[in-house]
């Protein structure tokens, strides 16, 4: 190895292989050359082993068929088992549908270094470059996940900064973290366990960064809208599950009251949209999953290292701004 810092670039393609060729071409265009790309077919259905057999045989890339889907977590944590077993310091992953600058993993790794953060994200913007999709994650006391400035003009993007958290779309980790705390809960299969993964990391004593000069494109959903219902679904299963592993006992009492009258309005709100059926199976789940949602806890909080005093400043202390924008058009304010 390099005695530069090394890096895995992980992909996870599932039936998109067009956005999958554009984004690897994109990280092949990078100036930070000690990367190599592990790129994983998560179990397609469409004509994507063929499309990307391109890369079987490429010096920079290693194509891992996987003969399942295993959603993002259970798919991204090959790669990341792979980073881990192979001595990598460094691994990124990266949405097959995101686009990143010619300086992106340059200025990520710079970053990390210079400030020590476990997990480092950029400013992520939406496909054309005209809204922020991220300037990364957040968490709110009321018990309720958010990218930080979604939807903003591009103009109005914070400075760099220490966050909650990144994406786990477009995100460098260090290896180590994932040694700490573990891998990507396999539970969650999409959605918040990036969310989840940046808990774990807070309060086990890691930092994550926010580099306004990291720049990425990402058109948000682009996935997911292939999947009719499978977002609610996964919301009302993953959000109860996020809450019971994660929060601190200290915590539990008004975060629990804010975030589950906010979970049921979501309901409510998701029957009134004709989403019945995918928000209700998703709530089923969530239940079945309670058992290994307190499992979890007692393993994550037992390896609590930091004060309920440091968590409330990385903690939003209102509710997220779009839950706010909903709330004052409720209440004709």
């Amino acid at each position: 190895m390099s005695t530069e810092s090394n890096i895995l670039v992980v992909i996870l393609n599932f039936n998109g292989w067009q956005e999958t060729l554009t984004c690897v071409d994109a990280v092949l265009k990078q100036t930070y050359a000690n990367f190599h790309i592990y790129l994983i077919d998560n179990g397609s259905k469409d004509d994507s082993l063929e499309k990307l057999k391109v890369y079987d045989n490429h010096q920079k890339i290693t194509f891992f068929k996987n003969p399942v889907n295993d959603g993002f977590s259970g798919g991204v944590n090959i790669g990341i088992r792979h980073a881990i077993e192979s001595g990598y310091e460094y691994v990124a992953l990266l949405n097959n549908d995101a686009i990143i600058t010619d300086t992106w993993l340059e200025t990520l790794l710079e970053a990390s270094r210079k400030v020590g953060s476990s997990a480092t994200t950029g400013l992520l913007l939406n496909g054309d470059g005209s809204k922020i999709e991220s300037t990364g994650d957040s968490y709110s006391a009321w018990g309720l996940p958010f990218p930080r400035q979604r939807d903003e003009l591009v103009d109005a993007a914070r400075d760099s900064e220490f966050v909650f958290g990144g994406t786990a779309g477009a995100t460098l980790y260090k290896t180590e973290l994932f040694k700490d705390i573990g891998l990507f809960d396999e539970t969650f299969f999409a959605y918040f366990e990036d969310t989840d993964i940046s808990f774990r990391a807070q309060l086990a004593g890691h930092r994550a960064y926010y580099e306004k000069s990291a720049i990425a494109y990402h058109d948000h959903g682009t996935t997911s809208s292939k999947m009719p219902g499978f977002t609610v679904q996964q919301t009302f299963k993953n959000l109860p599950l996020f809450f019971w592993k994660d929060v601190p006992l200290a915590m539990l009492p008004l975060t629990g009251i804010r975030f589950f009258a906010c979970f049921g309005l979501m309901y409510v709100r998701a029957l009134l949209r004709g989403q019945f059926k995918p928000a209700t199976i998703g709530l089923l789940k969530g239940v079945g999953l309670l058992p290994h949602a307190f499992k979890e806890r007692r393993r994550i909080q037992k390896n609590k290292r930091v004060t309920n005093e440091y968590l409330n400043t990385v903690i939003y202390p209102d509710l997220p701004p779009n839950n706010q924008r909903t709330a004052r058009r409720i209440f004709h304010r």
